[in-house]
């Protein structure tokens, strides 16, 4: 299912200054930086063709740039999720509201109380989902995944030494799951193959945090040489087109090296869909 990985919109959000007081910040964190890479990775975005909706800083919620966490958006369905971090979940309030407005998509809410999931432990290959079992997200996450998204097989992974399942595997092409050669990541890949559905391609990169990258209307982003040079020399023996973006900054803050994919969400918008 190549087209899965053909959008036309995307979602972010920009960077509040109250981000720099993040809990989880290194000391050496600067801000100013980190908005002028989010800014250029909104560029990128939107060079690749996607119309790209940015939403402004909202200081009562340092986290808001990682929007992935909010919402799991395939074949024109978004689902709402509940983060499993309580001070986030009234992120997900606010981008129903700017899915259903802006997009005119139909949402689908979690209907357990005692369900969370992050967007950033939801990994769909274009076939089925992978739904990592996380310190954010649980079984009952998972279960709503499944339930948004019925056409789709839906597999829970327990992950391990990651706050979210894309910290250890995305995807970087149709039938082409990215993984680092550490222990964590070839860990849940064998728990992944075991109970996969269908076959896929496993291109293994040395640095960990390389292994986030996106596949976007035919091309790769990932990391830049500079921070991972052997991992991009992986990356620039594939076929498609790939880009490098330096999202350095971004990715200081404590745990989160999943900056890639977690500031955006990713939407392939169908046509009978008309904006409101």
């Amino acid at each position: 299912m190549a087209n899965a990985f053909k959008f036309t919109h995307a979602i972010v959000c920009r960077l509040p200054d109250s981000f720099q007081k993040n809990s989880s910040a290194t000391s050496d964190f600067n801000l100013s930086l980190a908005k002028e890479q989010h800014a250029a990775y909104v560029s990128t975005l939107r060079r690749l063709g996607l119309d790209v909706i940015e939403l402004p800083p909202d200081e009562a919620l340092p986290d808001c740039v990682f929007v992935e966490d909010t919402a799991v958006v395939v074949n024109g369905t978004a689902l709402i999720t509940r983060p499993g971090l309580p001070s986030r979940q009234k992120e997900s309030i606010i981008m129903k509201a700017i899915i259903q407005k802006e997009l005119g998509l139909p949402t689908v809410e979690i209907s357990d109380q005692k369900a969370t999931i992050d967007g950033g432990d939801v990994l769909f290959t274009g076939k089925e989902f992978f739904v990592g079992i996380s310190e954010r997200t649980n079984l009952g996450g998972a279960r709503a995944v499944a339930a948004a998204f019925p056409e789709f097989p839906c597999t829970p992974v327990k992950i391990n030494g990651a706050l979210h399942l894309k910290n250890l595997v995305t995807m970087a092409g149709p039938d082409i799951i990215c993984a680092s050669k550490t222990k964590d990541s070839e860990e849940v890949l064998k728990r992944m193959e075991r109970e996969a559905t269908f076959q896929y391609q496993i291109l293994r990169v040395p640095d960990r945090d390389a292994a986030n990258c996106l596949f976007i209307n035919g091309t790769l982003i990932h990391r830049t040489s500079d921070e991972f040079n052997e991992s991009t020399k992986v990356f620039n023996e594939l076929a498609c087109e790939t880009l490098e973006l330096d999202i350095s900054e971004i990715a200081k803050i404590a745990k989160v090296q999943t900056a890639l994919t977690c500031c955006s969400i990713l939407i392939r918008k169908p046509k009978h869909i008309k904006s409101l």
